[in-house]
């Protein structure tokens, strides 16, 4: 049976068709970093051009020393035999679900691709509600039941999916959080999937930031790429770190054999662009500092615009996401006829204006009154008017980014009305 289209790219269509009818649409369903492509990674992309040949299937000898170095650089002791890169994220999970044995755990909510993707390669999907201070993991006070659950049901759990920083909620897992996640982990003999692609989008620089592969090495794989940090989700650049080690060696082996078959190789002219990026030179670091400043200060606002108009929301520390639950507002939307996820959805898109992700979409219950905002899409319509926003020392004093705002604003503000 066929799977219906990811729900973010199917909205995003949607919205596309209504704009193209005439309508007026505040975009905020599609996790999509919308700046300009930094100029130093267009003139990378342009000398690449010319690098028209297949490539090594787990990446070129330079882009691996840069991707390693990356990770070193963060704290994870790298070397080149311990990644890969491909094109994009979302391939190398994918290709995680096919090698890696046994079912999955999933946060709920989650990003709405993991559970697909692992029903794709067979496995059955286990979701364990987030904690209360944040999103991204799996409630460790609930994750040890879910396992024994899912084994009394004839599953075998044995992969979670940990997001660090979170989509949808926006939030990073703390550091204690994210030890009692990687201590049932051990006790439990899963192998944790680490999708760190918004490391380098925290509103702080100086966040406490613990990855699980510092916590246990050797069963933690990483994922990160370049489409949210600098903005070139079209380009499709990822890349993948391995446990280091006999078992990361065997696992990436496997992974390579996948790509071989996939996708054969990221693309030259890619392979140059990720060479240059993962290296981290100033003016890439200076790119990532501002973008976090505008990403944050944005989040910030559409968050406070929810807890104005009676949600509950978990403030926003990084990625692009604000996560709010309007179940305070239950009995005055019900008598609007919003009662779940998808009507509450749908009310906003047709009646405010506002397009955005319900949380049924993300794995969360349906019955619940939530949704995802992504943030990053109010920074303008144009080049001009995005860099304007990552250039201002006050972006939501930029008319541009105020009106949008104000939108937003008065479409949540009059689902209580």
């Amino acid at each position: 049976m066929t799977s219906p289209m990811s729900p973010n790219l199917a909205l995003n269509e949607r919205v596309a068709g209504l704009r193209a009818e005439g309508r007026s649409i505040v975009h905020l369903g599609f996790g999509e970093s919308r700046l300009p492509a930094f100029a130093p990674l267009v003139e990378r992309l342009r000398d690449g051009a010319r690098r028209n040949a297949y490539g090594p299937v787990a990446g070129a000898p330079e882009a691996l020393a840069s991707v390693s170095g990356y990770f070193g650089r963060r704290g994870l002791p790298t070397g080149p035999e311990d990644v890969m890169l491909g094109p994009g994220s979302k391939p190398l999970l994918m290709a995680l679900n096919l090698v890696l044995p046994g079912d999955v755990l999933l946060p709920r909510p989650c990003w709405n691709s993991y559970a697909p993707q692992a029903r794709m390669a067979g496995k059955r999907v286990h979701g364990v509600p987030i904690p209360a201070s944040c999103g991204g993991i799996p409630d460790p006070a609930l994750l040890g039941a879910a396992i024994a659950e899912a084994r009394r049901e004839g599953g075998d759990p044995r992969i979670v999916v940990l997001t660090l920083p979170d989509n949808p909620t926006g939030t990073l897992a703390g550091p204690d959080l994210v030890r009692e996640v990687c201590a049932i982990a051990e006790a439990e003999d899963l192998m944790i999937v680490s999708d760190e692609i918004y490391r380098d989008v925290m509103h702080r620089p100086d966040a406490a930031f613990l990855s699980p592969a510092e916590v246990v090495p050797h069963r933690t794989v990483v994922t990160t790429g370049l489409s949210k940090s600098l903005a070139v989700g079209g380009w499709r650049i990822g890349a993948l770190r391995v446990p280091p080690g006999e078992v990361g060696r065997r696992l990436r082996g496997s992974l390579t054999a996948v790509a071989s078959d996939m996708w054969s190789t990221l693309s030259g002219p890619m392979q140059e662009v990720a060479a240059y990026a993962f290296a981290d030179p100033p003016e890439i670091r200076a790119r990532l500092a501002a973008s976090a400043r505008l990403h944050g200060a944005v989040a910030r606002a559409v968050h406070a615009a929810a807890v104005a108009a009676g949600a509950t929301c978990r403030p926003p520390t990084g990625a692009f996401y604000v996560y709010p639950d309007f179940e305070p507002m239950r009995q005055r939307l019900a008598s609007r006829g919003v009662d779940d996820a998808e009507s509450l959805g749908r009310c906003l898109l047709d009646e405010q204006g506002l397009a955005v992700l319900a949380g049924h979409l993300l794995g969360d219950d349906p019955r619940a009154l939530r949704f995802k905002a992504a943030t990053s899409m109010l920074y303008g319509d144009t080049d001009d008017e995005q860099e304007a926003a990552l250039a201002a020392a006050d972006p939501l004093a930029l008319p541009h980014v105020a009106d949008a705002l104000t939108r937003v604003e008065e479409g949540l503000a009059k689902l209580g009305a």
